[in-house]
């Protein structure tokens, strides 16, 4: 199967699972599980919650895990202040960046809106240099698409 066919794939499931469900948290556990299990060489999937100017881990798969990032800060903080996704091919390259597992050597994190402002962003790790590229963001920015069509006000 293609990388584009997986996606594919991918967001049907995710529609699935999070169609019906308006629990931000619910829908995220769900998400960063299927991902963990269908997505190879990837050592942590997760999602991180904008709360009151920073960010705060949410639900994830993989190991423990930075429990909050300063906005700016890191891949996930830099994702959020400049609001578009940030694929890195070599992690240890990136100015700033947190190591919270030092396995990790690529990552891919994307931003989540409600309402044109960030309110989470899907962090994704991989042990191998340059896992990630521009089907895998396109995929994973259609499956986070999906994702914020389940987002409502209530939970700001």
């Amino acid at each position: 199967m293609s990388k584009v066919e997986l996606y594919q794939q991918l967001k049907l499931q995710v529609s699935a699972l999070i169609s019906t469900e308006h629990d931000m948290i619910a829908n995220m556990a769900n998400i960063s599980a299927l991902l963990f299990e269908q997505l190879t060489e990837i050592n942590w999937v997760g999602f991180y919650r904008v709360v009151e100017n920073e960010l705060v881990l949410g639900p994830f798969q993989g190991k423990v895990a930075c429990i909050r990032i300063p906005i700016g800060k890191g891949v996930c903080g830099t994702a959020v202040s400049e609001a578009k996704t940030q694929r890195i091919a070599d992690v240890h390259q990136f100015s700033g960046h947190i190591a919270c597992d030092a396995a990790s050597n690529a990552e891919i994190v994307i931003p989540i809106q409600y309402q044109g402002k960030v309110v989470a962003v899907l962090d994704i790790d991989s042990p191998s240099f340059n896992r990630f590229d521009h089907e895998d963001q396109q995929g994973l920015e259609a499956l986070v698409n999906e994702f914020e069509k389940t987002l409502l006000v209530e939970q700001r």
